[in-house]
């Protein structure tokens, strides 16, 4: 299944509704710090709301430690930039997938760009910079979760 990671999150709000998406399709996220806010469910409780504890949260406490791990998972490293070279909808995403969203400020340092495996793109009128984080990461984890067939499936209904 693949999963999501969020480097060095600046708005506690944008991260609390990202682990809310994540608790909704099943999807384990990995948090790269440092933060900007104290990651604690006091500070993503608004937005993440009960969702919290129903979903899988890693915390890894530096760039170089989050790299250590995933080089050990062997999991793709997708990340998501206005700098992309392929619109998300045209890429090929596997299970072991992670997708990488950046600071809400400042995007990823150049390091992360060239530790990269793919860079996705969301395409957008011109003229325009960005969506919202959290936008952006709904929108890739759909198309990833759709084309690994890792959509969640809900039980019939009683009616």
């Amino acid at each position: 299944m693949p999963r999501l990671a969020i480097f060095q999150p600046d708005i506690p709000q944008n991260t609390g509704t990202m682990l809310r998406l994540a608790a909704c399709l099943g999807v384990p996220v990995e948090i790269i710090e440092p933060a900007a806010f104290d990651v604690s469910d006091r500070n993503l409780r608004r937005s993440g709301m009960d969702y919290l504890t129903h979903v899988t949260v890693t915390r890894h406490i530096s760039w170089r430690a989050f790299e250590a791990w995933r080089q050990e998972s062997k999991g793709r490293l997708i990340l998501t930039t206005t700098k992309g070279a392929v619109a998300y909808t045209d890429f090929a995403y596997r299970p072991d997938d992670i997708v990488l969203v950046g600071r809400e400020s400042a995007g990823v340092p150049e390091e992360v760009h060239r530790a990269a495996d793919a860079r996705v793109v969301v395409p957008m009128q011109p003229g325009l910079r960005s969506l919202n984080v959290a936008v952006t990461a709904a929108m890739i984890l759909g198309e990833a979760l759709r084309q690994t067939n890792a959509v969640p499936h809900p039980a019939p209904s009683e009616t």
